[in-house]
């Protein structure tokens, strides 16, 4: 296997997680937040589509996804399309809402696409280059990418644990 393989693979198993966790809700299950601090489904996969997006899109070169392919006049969210959801307060998670599970996972797709055609073809000789000097030490590719598919899998996992809280109320 190699590098770009494994890459490929760990952005493809958070595609088809967050699928899975959004496949058949409706726009008012995925807003639905177990507790009033807690975050919703649909912010939870529009935030780690959208930091994928970021910082993809910044070690690439290119722009975002986000607003190159018009997501975010779709998505009609009340924010600066900057925004991908890091350090929200409970007030603006609970404004993502009336989101498809269709416009979430056209999003992830869209993203999927030009995150897999970057890293497809990257070597163990890219992964020091430094993407990042605001931190000490400056943040590598490696690094970048690693925190990118750590951060995204844990919310898959959120979400998917707020889907049974649904899913468990909805049998009560």
């Amino acid at each position: 296997m190699t590098l770009g393989e494994l890459l490929v693979d760990s952005f493809t198993r958070i595609r088809d997680g967050a699928h899975d966790v959004v496949e058949g809700l409706t726009p008012q299950q995925l807003a639905t937040r177990p507790t009033p601090r807690a975050n919703s489904i649909a912010w939870l996969v529009w935030h780690l589509t959208r930091v994928q997006d970021d910082h993809i899109a910044d070690v690439a070169g290119h722009e975002q996804v986000w607003t190159a392919d018009g997501w975010a006049d779709r998505f009609g969210l009340p924010f600066d399309a900057a925004e991908t959801g890091y350090g929200m307060s409970a007030d603006e998670v609970g404004q993502v809402t009336g989101l498809t599970a269709e416009q979430l996972t056209g999003y992830l797709d869209a993203v999927h696409d030009k995150t897999v055609a970057y890293v497809r073809d990257l070597s163990g000789d890219d992964l020091g280059r430094v993407v990042d000097e605001r931190w000490d030490p400056p943040v590598t590719l490696g690094v970048r990418l690693v925190s990118i598919v750590n951060d995204d899998q844990q919310h898959v996992g959120q979400a998917a644990f707020v889907r049974g809280l649904i899913e468990d109320g909805a049998q009560r």
